[in-house]
């Protein structure tokens, strides 16, 4: 299995990364993604030789596509962190972090990042089949973790 917080080699154009429905630039994703993440529903109408496209805009329902396919929240089957503002919702998919253990976690003083990081250099991450945008969410913890502390 490939190291998920490595940034795949291969390429698709640019128009194609394009949400069909807001417009914003997507980001490529892996097939094992969609694979391992979409309901079944979802899986029976999958394009296995398409290169699909992950929107984060958190106002779009569309979460993968590629030209004239969407697969929308409904389509995946864990709540995606970029589209759910819930407290439940991971952030971290890969070792259980979901906004509300980080803010307890910063509240206790404990550093969910670091942890998170010796994982990944453990390699026991396994973004591409447990994070529906298909990559690393270590910039997603970092993120999130500096708005609680700038609050």
């Amino acid at each position: 299995m490939e190291d998920c917080c490595q940034v795949p080699a291969h390429k698709v154009q640019a128009d194609s990364l394009i949400c069909p429905v807001c417009q914003q630039r997507g980001k490529s994703v892996l097939l094992i993604t969609l694979k391992a993440l979409l309901t079944p529903s979802g899986l029976s109408t999958l394009t296995p030789s398409a290169s699909y496209s992950f929107c984060s805009n958190s106002d779009c329902e569309v979460v993968y596509f590629v030209d004239g396919q969407v697969f929308n929240r409904d389509a995946v089957k864990v709540p995606v962190y970029q589209k759910d503002q819930g407290s439940g919702v991971p952030v971290c998919y890969c070792f259980g972090w979901t906004r509300e253990r980080l803010v307890k976690a910063i509240r206790d003083d404990e550093n969910p990042v670091q942890h998170i990081s010796e994982q990944v250099k453990a390699n026991r991450c396994g973004c591409e089949v447990n994070n529906p945008q298909g990559s690393c969410c270590l910039g997603n913890v970092t993120a999130f973790v500096h708005s609680l502390k700038q609050s």
